[in-house]
């Protein structure tokens, strides 16, 4: 028997972005980019923090910027790794031509897979629904996709 066990499963990682947004009416279709990191100190459960930005394709003084922290649900089916998380944070949105850039508490839900490419490589697919409390004219609800790549950490051999 160890004497020690590992901490938890560490990855980082990062992607692009794509999505859409409803902001006074108008729909606007949005790109960006993400960084994101998971730890999972038991099996199946685990927790990630995510930084995203993105802007509308049709207005480049506008953006909106989140970061987000919370518990993810995974379970693993060979070389995949499927999840749901529920997160919550703070967003920064960046009105047109700079107007305002005020920020809003955010909660997310959503969920994606890992699938394993090697021991310390991890694809992603990932979509979210985002909730912005108190964003002027109703609320914020972006829809986000997400497809990345991550360095995951490899257990040491023994």
């Amino acid at each position: 028997m160890p004497t020690a066990s590992r901490v938890g499963d560490l990855q980082l990682g990062g992607g692009f972005m794509f999505g859409s947004s409803t902001y006074n009416f108008n729909s606007s279709r949005l790109i960006g980019g993400a960084f994101y990191t998971s730890f999972d100190p038991r099996p199946h459960w685990g927790g990630e923090f995510s930084f995203r930005q993105t802007r509308p394709s049709s207005d480049s003084t506008v953006y909106e910027r989140t970061y987000e922290i919370g518990p993810r649900a995974y379970f693993t089916y060979k070389s995949l790794l499927p999840y749901a998380k529920f997160m919550f944070g703070r967003g920064v949105y960046n009105f047109p031509n700079s107007v305002a850039n005020v920020a809003y508490n955010i909660y997310t839900y959503g969920g994606g897979a890992d699938f394993r490419v090697t021991r310390s490589l991890n694809v992603r697919g990932d979509y979210e629904y985002q909730n912005w409390a108190g964003f002027p004219l109703g609320t914020l609800h972006p829809s986000l996709l997400t497809i990345g790549v991550a360095y995951h950490f490899p257990e040491r051999p023994r």
